[in-house]
């Protein structure tokens, strides 16, 4: 009892519970609620950026706050070591994404996208400048545009 009282609190407290997987889903609620949707490529077992992103700013609770009435969060990851592999359907559906949005395969690779899926801007890598502050005010910035 006591490990199943554990697992359940450290699911809940991670903060990628708020980052979708199935884009679809993502459109719908995005058009529904009027936000837009930030689209990321990880490669969470891997790629050193993509997990120092996601721990330093993606998971961030200050970001998943900021997030929670702007944007629909949907990560696209590619692990690599076996006991890390998606299902066969969810590897798919990023593989798709990737050919639409990162057809170059760029790791860590962000979009942010009308609820549409239109491109409005990209972040490529995981550079010094990208603070939780640039990331937000790039959005903010992006988000003001489309209205």
């Amino acid at each position: 009892m006591k490990t199943l009282i554990l697992v359940v609190t450290l699911l809940l407290s991670t903060g990628s519970s708020a980052w979708l997987t199935n884009f679809e889903q993502a459109k719908t609620e995005a058009t529904t609620a009027h936000k837009l949707i930030l689209l990321n490529f990880s490669g969470s077992d891997w790629c050193g950026p993509c997990i120092k992103l996601k721990k330093e700013i993606l998971d961030s609770d200050a970001f998943l706050q900021y997030a929670t009435d702007k944007l629909v969060l949907v990560r696209a990851d590619f692990p690599r070591a076996a006991k890390n592999q998606l299902d066969a359907r969810q590897t798919a559906h990023n593989e798709s994404l990737a050919e639409r949005y990162n057809p170059e395969g760029k790791f860590p690779f962000t979009v942010l996208l009308s609820a549409e899926g239109k491109v409005l801007k990209t972040w490529t890598g995981y550079p010094a400048s990208l603070t939780l502050q640039t990331l937000r005010d790039d959005l903010d910035a992006a988000r003001l545009a489309t209205h």
